[in-house]
């Protein structure tokens, strides 16, 4: 499942060939490098063009204007995400639930952190696009990963595993994002992924209908 752009958020054209796929992530590379150098307000495409070592007219090739450009990098940091997640989730299955809940705090903690300037600066872009259909989907396969999972547990069965998964996952999610927004200190950090442990132990050890082996 793939977001479609907004019409006016729509890259003119999707590269085909090695060249040309090198030259957009060159330039996905060079946004992130003057979102975190000079700000949202501050990048511009003639900048972002400087520093991917490209001419204007070819940025324009691919992305008709600044907030196309911006877009087409949150998608994909968000497809990096969804993919390394779901990757997680597969090793994790037929695990016990303390396993399973513990893996997956970890790896979602571990992708968000492991650029955590990057994740604070597009956390900030996603909110001032339209990106509603994106994050919809993001959230769905984010969902559709976690329910196989916990149905895979092989210490515990679950009753509602769409609406477990929705309320772990916004609970993840939504910490999370608090703690990059006041600055993703190390130490806060560090508080976030032991205190987020500790509630999704938790919630999934009351909210599984059985436990199997207690």
């Amino acid at each position: 499942m793939k977001a479609v752009p907004p019409e006016t958020l729509k890259p003119r054209k999707t590269p085909t060939q090695a060249r040309s796929a090198a030259t957009v992530d060159a330039i996905f590379k060079a946004t992130i490098q003057v979102l975190l150098a000079d700000g949202a307000i501050r990048l511009t495409t003639t900048r972002v063009a400087e520093r991917a070592g490209v001419s204007v007219g070819t940025m324009y090739q691919y992305f008709p204007h600044k907030k196309a450009l911006l877009y087409a990098v949150v998608q994909l940091h968000l497809t990096k995400f969804i993919e390394a997640f779901e990757a997680t989730c597969l090793t994790l299955r037929n695990r016990p639930l303390a396993v399973i809940a513990d893996g997956m705090v970890n790896a979602f903690l571990d992708i968000k952190t492991r650029q955590p300037d990057e994740t604070r600066a597009l956390y900030k872009i996603a909110a001032e696009l339209d990106t509603e259909e994106l994050r919809s989907c993001t959230a769905k396969r984010l969902q559709g990963a976690c329910s196989d999972l916990l149905d895979s547990a092989k210490d515990a069965k679950f009753d509602n595993l769409q609406d477990i998964s929705f309320t772990l996952l916004t609970a993840m999610n939504g910490t999370t994002r608090a703690v990059f927004e006041f600055g993703a200190q190390p130490c806060m950090l560090h508080i976030l992924r032991t205190q987020l442990l500790v509630l999704c132990r938790g919630y999934l050890h009351i909210a599984a209908t059985s436990l199997l082996f207690e």
